[in-house]
């Protein structure tokens, strides 16, 4: 590296502000490449002391700086600050600065995105626009006023309320925003450009007229209204739920194309990845659809809950995020289908977020220790944050959580909180001891749960010897036990529920873990039952339990708890894979036992299950998840049992899937859950069928899709299925679609994903693609970030080529966009359960990368955790 080693920063470090800003007063003049920025913030002194007042700044051209309006040179430029050495007790600091937006392709501050201008200033991207106290703990009031080019940029944007506005002789023209809440700098948002406008009202429940307001890049504005319909449920249910009312005017949604993240959740401003507010039935799939409402309720409900009241430091960055996550799943559960979101969230856990657990990168929920703040937007803060919040509503129920919540938020509304504050609030409001629980907060890693038993038929006692261990990671050797919420229930051999009986009473379905060993002995038990351990994922814990075939199926038929119902089936598949892959191993044929495959057929003929349920049930685990089942595994093995497994179920329920595709048609396509149900199983049968060679089925669906579910569920089908129609297809569906880059991606993906052995060579042609370009984030995670973490066999190609395919892009975006090649860094650091040989081929490509000489601290970080 050109520079000297990035620095570790400590959470234990943690220092308040020597100085406080109370008001900055922004005028901004927008330029493409000399955008002038005036600062004006009143700065006062936090207690006695002589310290410097350093600012953060990164890539500004520095004009002036004054001090209560007299201009000073009393200042040193240092890499990334600015120092006053010597300031008085309270002043008015104006500072007046020069930045380049066009050139930013790294996407953190100001930049263009197309035609328009827009921020992004989370983590620390406030700095790229002016020397500030970038930092969470210093909230202020802003007033910003914003002049451009009347003709490009006729709406200019901004954080709160519009409070003036006014036309120059130049042709330019001028708004000026005022937030009434103070914030800190992350929250700032600016938006400039032309677009077309979506605009409605909501009343909130006190009476309050909100105008709602969403901008989208022009021609788009038909695939705006289900955004719209998402933010008003949003904003009811966060009434009704959580009774919390919007506190501003105006509330707006801005949908640009350039983005590194999803969505941000600048106060009143929220600028979105175009991904996830555009959607309409040509354009946008059933996943499409949910995907919108869930972001647009995450960025809505941290209005509160990181807005109102945001992070003291970015090590607390799970205190704002994991409860907004959990915030989010509960209004997806509430507005759809409680049991298929909880299985989406956990897919999602038991694959990518236990492998960060397990990897080079694992940290608790709250770090203790970063280099770059940008690699901790993580599956285990959020993901993982938002299961510790469910734990805290499992152990202390509704009606607690709810007065929890509430507390938290009436004791800091208007400041920067912590993760103890928010354990406090939640203790005081319950009553329970929350000191065990809070371990959570500090330790990394997967917890292994393990659950033994014995059934004494004279007493009628059963017994269950609970085990808890948590393997040691690279940054915590030690653990220490946790608060362990596990949910349970007894069945009989026939599947009939049993009641909980301890010490002669009744007693509640989730048991407190609290101890390395425990017992738990249930009474008054007439026959040895079978257990449903961890209902509803009730902790996000590995679970080891000696299951027989026989037991699973009975859960997979009986339990009262669908999640249950479902996980049954997964733990059917994952032994059915560990047996093969053994069997693999010693080069013995492959084996599809009856159990698993009568469980599948059971659960396609019961009409009494929700269908979309049905489809979860009978899709397979995907590599990533079934990799956590093994210490190491050669992944070509394991995708030749899963292949064989799926094509085995096809094959020999060939008849009921054809008959779940056809009792699932469709007539019309409406966005409600019954038919998205059924367009889920559809496609799940369709899928399965296309591995028995049925094209016509595949292409008969294509052709006559009147929706993207449809046209998606056959293309993808053909793909995977590699059918012949598949070329024709794809090719069609890129004439149909080129001008659309969003719909586009799903092309990108389909064929960065699919098992061919020319998959690489197709990546390699398609980066040749005139819509492709790696400044576009959703191109690169389309193409790039599709084949390396979803096509884990040909990115894992023994020659090497697919770690030098990334490796060459890694390269590119180091320069240009460091938070985007940090994302895409992940499979080749998360190497620990692959054979050797390729342990030993990405270790090479690693030291290659860390040879660069202008590394970003971004790919430091990760790639020297990585070799260590």
């Amino acid at each position: 590296m050109s520079q000297s080693q990035p620095q570790v920063q400590y959470r234990d470090d943690y220092q308040p502000p020597h100085y406080w800003i109370d008001t900055l007063d922004l005028d901004i003049q927008l330029h493409d490449s000399a955008t002038e920025v005036v600062a004006i913030s009143r700065v006062r002194r936090n207690g006695e002391h002589n310290e410097p007042l350093v600012l953060d700044g990164e890539q500004l051209e520095l004009l002036s700086v004054s001090i209560n309006g007299v201009e000073t040179t009393q200042y040193e430029q240092g890499e990334g600050s600015l120092v006053l050495p010597q300031v008085p007790q309270e002043f008015v600091l104006t500072i007046k600065n020069r930045i380049n937006p066009a050139a930013n392709t790294a996407l953190e501050g100001l930049y263009k995105s197309g035609n328009a201008y827009c921020t992004q200033c989370e983590a620390q991207g406030f700095r790229r626009i002016t020397y500030y106290l970038d930092r969470p703990d210093v909230l202020a009031r802003f007033t910003t006023r914003i002049t451009a080019d009347a003709i490009t940029c006729p709406y200019l944007l901004s954080n709160g309320n519009r409070v003036g506005q006014g036309v120059l002789d130049d042709g330019r023209h001028w708004v000026q925003w005022q937030d009434p809440f103070p914030k800190p700098a992350y929250l700032f948002a600016l938006v400039a450009g032309d677009f077309d406008v979506l605009r409605d009202r909501y009343t909130t429940h006190s009476g309050r007229e909100v105008t709602l307001e969403i901008f989208v890049d022009k021609g788009n504005l038909h695939r705006a209204g289900h955004a719209m319909d998402s933010l008003k449920a949003s904003m009811r249910w966060d009434e009704q739920r959580c009774n919390l009312e919007y506190d501003l005017d105006i509330y707006m949604i801005v949908a640009v194309d350039f983005f590194n993240m999803g969505a941000m959740e600048n106060k009143g401003l929220n600028v979105f990845n175009a991904k996830f507010v555009l959607a309409d039935a040509q354009t946008a799939t059933d996943d499409d659809y949910l995907d919108v409402e869930r972001v647009i309720g995450h960025e809505y409900f941290h209005n509160w809950t990181g807005n109102r009241v945001t992070c003291r430091d970015w090590f607390q960055l799970s205190l704002k995020e994991g409860l907004t996550v959990f915030r989010d799943q509960e209004f997806s559960s509430d507005l759809g289908s409680r049991t298929v979101n909880r299985i989406h969230n956990v897919r999602i856990l038991r694959g990518p977020q236990f492998a960060e657990d397990a990897g080079p990168m694992a940290h608790p929920i709250r770090p203790d220790a970063v280099i770059e703040m940008n690699n901790f937007y993580t599956l285990t803060v959020y993901e993982k944050g938002a299961e510790v919040i469910r734990m805290l509503h499992t152990l202390l129920g509704e009606q607690a959580f709810q007065a929890g919540l509430a507390l938290y938020l009436q004791r800091h509304d208007g400041q920067a909180a912590t993760c103890d504050d928010f354990v406090a609030a939640m203790s005081e409001a319950s009553g329970r001891d929350l000191t065990r629980f809070k371990r959570w907060y500090g330790q990394s890693g997967t917890p292994v749960l393990t659950v033994r038993d014995d059934y004494d038929a004279a007493t009628g006692r059963y017994t269950l010897r609970v085990t808890q261990h948590t393997p040691p990671t690279r940054d915590q050797p030690e653990k220490l036990p946790l608060h362990i919420p596990l949910s349970l229930a007894l069945y009989t051999g026939q599947g009939e529920p049993l009641p909980l009986m301890m010490n002669g009473r009744s007693v509640d379905s989730v048991l407190d873990v609290l101890e390395r060993e425990q017992e738990f002995v249930f009474e008054q038990v007439p026959s040895r039952p079978v257990p449903a351990l961890l209902q509803g994922f009730s902790a996000p814990v590995k679970l080891d339990y000696p299951y027989s075939d026989e037991q699973l199926s009975l859960l997979a038929r009986a339990s009262l708890d669908e999640f249950v119902r479902w996980d049954a089936v997964q733990m059917l598949v994952n032994e059915t894979v560990r047996r093969n892959v053994e069997l693999c191993r010693r080069g013995e044929p492959l084996v599809l036992p009856r159990s698993l495959l009568d469980v599948f057929r059971c659960t396609l003929e019961d009409d009494n299950l929700d269908r979309a349920l049905k489809a979860e049930m009978l899709t397979l685990p995907d590599l990533a998840s079934l990799l956590e089942l093994f210490e190491q595994v050669d992944i070509e093995q394991l995708a030749e049992v899963r292949r064989h497994l799926a094509r085995e179920l096809a094959e020999a329920l060939m008849p009921a899937w054809q008959q779940a595709f056809d009792d699932n048609l469709t007539p019309e396509y409406r966005i409600d859950h019954h038919d998205m149900a059924r367009r889920s199983l559809k496609n799940t049968a369709l899928g399965y069928l296309a591995l028995t060679g049925a094209e016509q089925a595949v292409a008969g669906q294509y052709d006559g899709a009147d929706n993207m579910t449809d046209t998606l569920g056959a293309l993808r089908a053909a793909v995977r299925g590699e059918l012949g129609c598949r070329h024709a297809m794809l090719a069609d569906f890129e004439q149909k679609w080129r001008h659309d880059g969003l719909v586009l991606d799903n092309w990108f993906r389909l064929q960065a994903t699919a098992p061919g052995a020319d998959t690489l060579h197709r990546v390699r042609e398609l980066m040749g693609h005139p819509t492709f370009s790696l400044t576009n984030p959703n191109r690169v995670r389309a193409l790039i970030g599709a084949f390396s973490q979803g096509n884990p066999v040909q990115f894992h190609r023994l020659d090497g080529a697919g770690y030098d395919l990334l490796v060459e892009v890694l390269e590119q975006l180091n320069r240009s966009n460091p938070q985007v090649a940090s994302r895409l860094l992940t499979p080749l650091i998360q190497f620990r359960r692959l054979d050797d040989a390729r342990q030993a081929l990405i270790r090479a490509r690693l030291q290659r990368l860390m040879a660069l000489p202008d590394l970003s601290r971004d790919l430091f970080e990760k790639i020297s955790k990585a070799l260590d």
